[in-house]
């Protein structure tokens, strides 16, 4: 009844109360509403690839972005902490709005880019990151992204090599040895995401 009533009045609830507190509008997001410690939280309890992968703990998009952030390192390493921030960071927004695979984001269109692309911004302007990642920047991302992509498909979600290579792309360059593939127990990899958080905001300090 109170749903039909908001709906009617043109009042739709956009906004998720988070568990730091804030709350957060999905359409029109704060950075001032923005914590790291609720995005921690919720991106250790997304599953990646909808949860179809093998192991005891699902494969979580925090430690995806552990992951992403590990191989970028190895592919610039010597970037800032600044622009090993924003690769931690790359898919920050699915705290709120969860992790469609490719496909489904096909299908759903604009709307679900559209209010990604504001909670990205939101969450950079709130840890003083450009709200727009440069070009050569992202490009950088999404190779790491990628390639993440290609070991976990073969490693935890059954795709074959060939099918892997024809969506990601092969992994040149990178070597597998020493990168966090095994899924691992949520509250390890929320701690383990915030600790490289605050590292890396240590280390952007001493600059």
């Amino acid at each position: 009844m109170a749903a039909d009533k908001l709906a009617a009045s043109g009042k739709i609830r956009a906004w998720q109360r988070m568990l730091s507190g804030r709350r957060l509008d999905l359409l029109d997001p704060s950075p001032l509403d923005v914590e790291i410690s609720d995005i921690a939280h919720g991106l250790s309890r997304v599953a990646r690839w909808n949860g179809q992968t093998e192991g005891d703990h699902a494969f979580s998009v925090a430690q995806h972005s552990l992951l992403v952030e590990q191989i970028f390192t190895r592919i610039e390493p010597d970037a800032s902490p600044e622009r090993r921030m924003t690769a931690l960071l790359h898919d920050a927004p699915e705290y709120v709005i969860g992790d469609m695979i490719s496909p489904f984001k096909a299908v759903v269109g604009g709307g679900y880019k559209a209010i990604e692309t504001r909670l990205q911004a939101a969450i950079h302007l709130r840890f003083s990151l450009p709200a727009t990642m440069p070009a050569p920047l992202k490009a950088q991302i999404k190779r790491a992204d990628q390639i993440a992509a290609f070991f976990e498909a073969t490693r935890l979600a059954g795709f074959t090599d060939s099918e892997a290579v024809r969506f990601f792309g092969r992994p040149r360059g990178i070597d597998p040895q020493g990168l966090d593939i095994s899924p691992r127990p949520t509250q390890n990899v929320q701690k383990d995401f915030l600790d490289r958080f605050f590292a890396l905001e240590a280390a952007r300090s001493e600059k």
